[in-house]
């Protein structure tokens, strides 16, 4: 489905974004993992069955982006597809989150995929289109006790899709949204059991998500068989929070 495609992942060492990454390799993309930490960037990139390069970067800056973007061009020449996975957590209710923490989740989560998007188009409206896929959440429609950060970046993050996409579907580039639910990663496998069991009752499927089941759904928003679909937003849930 993205035979001769380019693809950059961002934060796609582990987790969901390593799950991504390896659907589009299976379906015939070539990868850029982008990651903050550059040694697990590589080995993800080294464990690929496709050509494949990891890539430090640091999403809230603009100028690290862009050197991601032109690492892509330089190997494969071409971008076709973005994915803004990039995210990281700093939970804490009102009382007690600092400004700190507030900052570093919208720099991340919300400038991030501001840059990721804004960096994308602009290669790819010279360059014949392509398609930027934005990871939002389903924080960010109903907002989560402890995470008025992070509620508030994933909320932020399917506005920016919206307004994006209007800009740019004229000049081929497509812009859509994925809300994940409660996925099953190592970081909410962490969780007490007291809120995942909480969680779980909230799920109509009675399950959680596998990383692969989000993965498909960006393959689908990657690949042709979403060609007329631009700033849309994507639940993935298992029908949590309808």
């Amino acid at each position: 489905m993205l035979t001769g495609k380019t693809a950059i992942i961002t934060g796609a060492a582990q987790g969901i974004g390593l799950a991504i990454a390896e659907l589009f390799a299976a379906n015939g993309a070539r990868i850029v993992i982008g990651d903050l930490d550059a040694d697990q960037a590589q080995a993800a990139a080294a464990s690929l069955d496709t050509e494949a390069i990891g890539v430090a970067c640091d999403v809230a800056d603009g100028a690290d982006v862009q050197r991601l973007i032109q690492a892509a061009v330089d190997a494969f020449g071409s971008l076709d597809v973005m994915v803004n996975n990039a995210g990281i957590t700093r939970d804490a209710t009102m009382r007690k989150m600092t400004e700190q923490q507030f900052d570093d989740v919208i720099a991340v989560h919300l400038k991030g995929t501001w840059n990721g998007t804004r960096l994308a188009a602009a290669h790819m409206r010279e360059h014949g289109g392509g398609t930027i896929i934005n990871m939002s959440s389903i924080s960010g429609k109903v907002g989560m006790i402890g995470q008025t950060n992070y509620s508030a970046a994933k909320a932020g993050i399917v506005g920016l899709t919206k307004a994006a996409a209007k800009e740019v579907a004229h000049l081929g580039v497509r812009v859509n949204a994925i809300q994940p639910g409660l996925i099953r990663t190592a970081m909410t496998e962490a969780m007490p059991a007291k809120a995942w069991e909480s969680k779980m009752a909230e799920i109509p499927m009675q399950r959680a998500g596998e990383p692969a089941e989000i993965a498909s759904v960006a393959l689908f928003y990657a690949s042709e068989m979403s060609s007329y679909m631009t700033g849309t937003v994507a639940e993935v849930t298992g029908g949590r929070h309808l």
